[in-house]
């Protein structure tokens, strides 16, 4: 498995918002993503990786 994450070997996860909404869409540094409207959860999500993580097809295993 090729590391995503930063030089110093931390991982990189993203949060983003969708306009207009209350939606928030988190990705993990594995390519796993998820919807939630509560960042509380979003982020419990994210940090258990590998638990819950689905990544893409053709995308690095979790």
């Amino acid at each position: 498995m090729t590391s995503t994450g930063l030089p110093g070997g931390g991982a990189v996860y993203r949060v983003d918002w969708t306009p207009g909404t209350d939606v928030l869409d988190g990705t993990c540094h594995c390519g796993a993503r998820h919807f939630s409207e509560d960042p509380v959860e979003l982020w419990e999500w994210l940090l258990a990786h590998p638990e819950g993580h689905h990544p893409p097809a053709g995308g690095e295993g979790a």
